[in-house]
């Protein structure tokens, strides 16, 4: 289903410097590389019985072994970038309305909200911006992208031209067992529309959709699928919010599509995917 709207004059969702998870950089402990013995035996006189045998010169290491060095200089290792964790949370922000449609944001107030500088905030938005979520405003900032009801229809006529004829094609040749194991993917969108967060609804849809799509083997059209499945869960100029009783049934469309896979009901399943398309959220 897709996402189509925005609250007016919604709450911002972060407080300053309350930004969760913000990465601190981890570094590999320092620690002193033991030195190694240099294994070198004493001699002990030869007997006189026996004749002295000529050895080669010896050197301090065998060919091929490397001096002891100093320990390399430690690499700082980062779990997650802070600009990959803003531009999920502006993500979350713009389904969930939080970034209202026409408004513009500057990158030093959003970072102030996030506690973290302007500059990760700048990217993110540039990032957006490439998506066309938002639109450069010099000297300004970010103006979120107004859209409208034609564009909404037209992401989804787009969308049921691709993923129709790719899910009747795996109805007809995924066996029962592998649709089985999406069951978990098609419950969280369940769980989350039940509580009315939109933000995560969006996520779990549209990884209910990769993996359904993934089957085909064809990165490409997983890739691209998805690129519109996220464009179509921007908000709308001037629309209500959606109803928690909304998602719940977008929802339930997720599970109803995959017991028509199982069953290979090809009928079902194009007019399930057709009529997901068209509502509200998915």
């Amino acid at each position: 289903m897709e996402q189509g709207s925005a609250r007016e004059g919604a709450r911002p969702a972060y407080a300053p410097g309350v930004f969760p998870h913000a990465p601190a950089e981890r570094r590999i402990p320092e620690g002193r590389v033991p030195e190694q013995a240099r294994g070198e035996q004493s001699r002990t006189a030869q007997p006189r019985t026996e004749q002295p045998r000529t050895e080669q010169p010896r050197t301090e290491h065998a060919r091929g072994e490397h001096t002891h060095s100093e320990p390399p200089a430690p690499r700082v290792v980062r779990r997650h970038s802070v600009r990959g964790q803003i531009l999920d949370a502006l993500r979350a922000a713009l389904v969930d309305g939080e970034l209202v449609p026409g408004q513009v944001y500057s990158a030093p107030a959003l970072g102030a909200r996030f506690g973290v500088s302007a500059t990760p905030v700048r990217e993110a938005m540039q990032r957006l911006a490439v998506e066309g979520a938002v639109e450069v405003v010099p000297n300004r900032g970010f103006r979120v992208s107004e859209r409208g009801p034609r564009e909404l229809a037209e992401l989804a006529e787009v969308r049921a031209l691709i993923e129709v004829p790719v899910m009747l094609s795996l109805a007809r040749t995924v066996p029962a067992h592998r649709w089985s194991v999406l069951r978990p993917l098609a419950e969280a969108t369940v769980t989350a529309a039940a509580v009315g967060d939109r933000a995560a609804y969006a996520e779990s849809d549209r990884a209910f959709h990769r993996a359904v799509l993934a089957l085909s083997g064809n990165e490409q059209l997983v890739s691209v699928a998805d690129e519109l499945h996220r464009r179509s869960q921007w908000p709308l100029v001037s629309s209500p919010a959606t109803r928690r009783a909304d998602l719940l049934a977008d929802a339930s469309e997720h599970t109803a599509l995959l017991d028509a896979l199982i069953a290979q009901d090809l009928n079902v399943v194009q007019s399930l995917v057709r009529e997901h398309f068209t509502g509200a959220d998915g």
